[in-house]
């Protein structure tokens, strides 16, 4: 594990599961309609093209995913949330918006919700210093490592850890602008579809996040199901 005062590496893992050795395929690229599952605490990386559909399922309902994006060929042009913000006016996103890159380039639209609808787009992904932060000895899983991993997994190198979009995470804003960590509102069974407006690599993960209530009152992280849908040839 990184000792504390170790110089930033952003390639470099704080620990390992098994993100880093089961990756979808070699390549990321999945054939249309083949269902897989995130298990708990990990994270996958799979490649869309233009105009695919990324169906995204919260089996057991309380799971939050972590979702990045980037552009395979330019893997520093990332989603970003800072940039997503500006572009939307809002801090809560919905039906019908698009989520762009640190080049401001639109990247994914967000086309179907079964859920409330609440997501955040304003908290960092957890990370080894975060969980030390809450108290936690040894190494936590985490979601910025599970992006390295499922990168890396498929012959990616991260060059930044970017924030992600947190899909069920609830995060309320007061009108003093404090916020709580809140469970998710989202129910079994509830699914959201992304739509990649250009060719990119998607990472999810299975938040592990066990130390505050994100993923639900006196309930363990669990897994989550995805699959894609081919609208362009």
């Amino acid at each position: 594990m990184t000792e504390p005062n170790a110089p930033y590496d952003p390639l470099h893992c704080d620990g390992s599961n098994g993100t880093l050795n089961n990756p979808v395929s070699p390549d990321g690229r999945v054939d249309p309609e083949e269902r897989h599952t995130i298990p708990a605490r990990e994270g996958r990386a799979v490649h869309l093209n233009k105009g695919d559909r990324l169906f995204i399922l919260n089996e057991k309902g309380h799971q939050v995913c972590d979702f990045f994006a980037l552009l395979p060929d330019t893997p520093a042009e990332m989603l970003s949330m800072e940039h997503t913000c500006t572009a939307l006016g809002h801090i809560y996103v919905g039906i019908g918006d698009t989520l762009v890159t640190n080049r401001r380039r639109p990247l994914i639209e967000i086309v179907e919700d079964t859920s409330p609808g609440t997501h955040d787009i304003l908290i960092a992904c957890c990370d080894q210093p975060r969980y030390a932060q809450l108290g936690h000895e040894g190494y936590h899983d985490n979601c910025a490592d599970n992006f390295r991993m499922a990168l890396q997994a498929i012959g990616i190198e991260p060059v930044h850890v970017p924030s992600p979009f947190n899909i069920w995470m609830n995060i309320p804003v007061a009108e003093d602008g404090a916020f709580q960590w809140t469970p998710p509102d989202s129910k079994a069974g509830d699914h959201i579809a992304l739509e990649a407006k250009e060719t990119c690599i998607c990472v999810m993960s299975a938040c592990p996040q066990d130390m505050t209530p994100v993923n639900g009152i006196d309930t363990e992280p669990t897994h989550l199901v995805f699959w894609i849908e081919r609208t362009a040839t």
